[in-house]
């Protein structure tokens, strides 16, 4: 709730129009909210009525019907007064909640459709912030400020002319004390809100420590690391400390001085108004009513400068949501897409491929590559780090365009296929693979969501999948943990591999898929990919021999450049850089 409390405001709170496209499918809520908003409104104003009968007919009168009348006539407003509050709160509430998941949905259906380089530029935590905590702030202005706000200004505008209908004089001390008060929560307001940002960001300190220390255990345990770190925890723990204690001292301040000057004036209104009771100039229902009124105004002036703030923060919120939604893709599919031809296995050919990323413009990535990959062929791509592998296997997916030259597949630029056509024909195997959060038969069919039992048991039979699974409680429906974090990497290596499998791919991408595996696991990846091998094209970024072994051809990249291709033979004999890479690099060689 702090974080949500602590988000920048924003002074164009015309920037919440933009929340009208997602609150026009609910216009017949809105509108029974509104009717009942100002039915609650209304019987609020009434009760002071209510109560200048009650004191003066029936207390002052002496009369129990008139006392027993003016009971019941309470007894009405307050089942009136709950029936509105009920239908009003329910359908504002709920015209929030669904708003705020229809803005969550459409931001996140947007956002996951941008190109990788957005997720380089702006963070995955601070869009997760976005999505979470922003729309709860719009959420929370939907459902709650914006009602508020009208009923407290309905309160407002009401009793202003009540009052002075009921005493003008008395009204002229309550106008005196309003900047009083007013002017001390904007003072003391700004200087509040200034001390909890600083106190979140403390806190956000704290709570990274916290992360980094629990996420990385063993090693601080290993470094014996256990007392220091607590230390500089506590420094951190007690300076958050400092900064809230400040905020208490001046938001006690604030509470302190803002009573001091409401009931101030209440008890000067009171002898006031108390001697025009003494002296028959009003009665001691107007009175009760009057001060009733009063109350209400200044609880209602209190409301609209909190509801302010919240409204200035939402539309920070909106602002922030906005620019994702304005946020456009880089890679986007043709107009014209043309379609490829079904195909087991596909032809690949790669022209005067250049590449830089945008974020780091002066680094050569790609230099001029070009080759030829033949249909069912399998190659291997091998060279030194930051050579331009594994960056080239993200302009065969098209997650980013080249800078210069172009890739085919059977001919076809990819820029003139569309996305959803091209990604289906490719499955990759990453290094590190990526498991989410359910079952193994989950992350199997997670390329195809309608794949049936039979064929999710196929590939993992294939891939070697079974042969651990079946000792583990469920089998294939046991849960991975996040992140797959309840399997080991030789595990999660093959649960990958039988997702490669089960894609059924025209063309297999493998970027070091076996590269940080035990000679076992090894041994089991390696049957399920030259298995899955069989049935496509496919390339492979290798680090060790055995992988390259049983390529048709091997691509040697340095620096962005490709300098020379061949057989694992013909290279060791003419190229000293894979000579090296086989001396150094390749452990079976070794």
């Amino acid at each position: 709730m702090d974080e949500i409390l602590d988000r920048e405001v924003s002074r164009k709170v015309s920037t919440l129009r933009e929340l009208i496209p997602f609150l026009r499918p609910y216009s017949r809520q809105i509108l029974g909210a509104f009717c009942a908003l100002v039915v609650t409104s209304t019987v609020t104003l009434m009760f002071g009525q209510g109560l200048r009968l009650l004191v003066d007919q029936g207390f002052s009168g002496g009369s129990k019907d008139l006392l027993e009348n003016a009971i019941l006539v309470f007894v009405g407003l307050t089942i009136l007064l709950a029936a509105g509050t009920f239908a009003r709160f329910y359908l504002v509430t709920s015209v929030g909640e669904r708003a705020a998941a229809d803005i969550r949905n459409k931001v996140f259906e947007h956002v996951v459709r941008l190109h990788p380089g957005f997720f380089e530029i702006n963070l995955a935590s601070e869009i997760q912030s976005r999505i979470t905590t922003d729309t709860t702030l719009v959420q929370t202005v939907i459902g709650s400020s914006v009602s508020l706000a009208l009923r407290n200004l309905f309160i407002l505008i009401g009793g202003v002319i009540l009052m002075l209908v009921s005493n003008f004089k008395l009204s002229l001390l309550v106008v005196l004390a309003a900047p009083l008060a007013i002017g001390s929560i904007l003072l003391f307001g700004r200087r509040v809100r200034g001390l909890s940002r600083d106190s979140q960001t403390g806190l956000a300190r704290v709570g990274t420590q916290v992360s980094e220390t629990l996420g990385n255990i063993k090693v601080v345990q290993a470094s014996r690391r256990e007392g220091l770190d607590a230390k500089r925890f506590s420094v951190k723990v007690q300076d958050a400390l400092k900064v809230a204690l400040r905020r208490v001292r001046v938001r006690s301040y604030l509470i302190a001085l803002v009573m001091l000057v409401v009931f101030g004036a209440f008890a000067l209104m009171l002898w006031v108004g108390g001697q025009d009771v003494l002296l028959g100039r009003t009665s001691s229902g107007e009175l009760a009513a009057f001060v009733f009124y009063a109350f209400l105004v200044a609880g209602s002036v209190g409301a609209i400068s909190e509801v302010l703030t919240e409204l200035q923060r939402a539309a920070g919120a909106m602002e922030r949501l906005l620019e994702l939604l304005s946020s456009e893709s880089e890679i986007t599919d043709p107009e014209n897409p043309r379609p490829l031809r079904a195909s087991n296995k596909v032809r690949l050919g790669v022209e005067n491929l250049s590449f830089r990323y945008a974020t780091r413009p002066e680094v050569q990535v790609l230099r001029d590559v070009s080759f030829e990959v033949g249909a069912g062929e399998h190659i291997a791509i091998v060279g030194p780090s930051g050579a331009g592998k594994s960056t080239l296997f993200d302009l065969l997916l098209r997650f980013y365009d080249p800078t210069k030259g172009c890739v085919r597949i059977d001919g076809i630029n990819i820029r003139e296929l569309s996305l959803s056509d091209l990604r289906s024909r490719i499955a990759l195997v990453p290094q590190m693979p990526v498991l989410f959060t359910g079952s193994i038969a989950e992350n199997i069919a997670y390329v195809r969501p309608g794949a049936t039992q039979a064929e999710v048991r196929q590939v993992a039979d294939a891939a070697h999948v079974t042969a651990f699974s079946e000792q583990l409680p469920q089998g294939l429906d046991t849960e991975v943990g996040e992140g797959g974090m309840q399997l080991s990497g030789g595990q999660r290596q093959r649960v990958a591999v039988a997702r490669a499998m089960l894609k059924r791919p025209s063309l297999l991408l493998l970027d070091e898929a076996t590269s940080a595996l035990d000679s076992e696991s090894e041994f089991f990846v390696q049957q399920a990919i030259a298995q899955l091998t069989e049935t496509c094209t496919s390339m492979v970024i290798a680090h060790r021999l055995a992988t390259v072994r049983d390529a048709k051809r091997i691509l040697l990249f340095e620096s962005g450049d490709l300098l020379d291709s061949g057989s694992h033979m013909e290279l060791s004999g003419r190229s000293e850089l894979y000579a090296r890479l086989a001396k150094l690099q390749f452990r079976q060689a070794a």
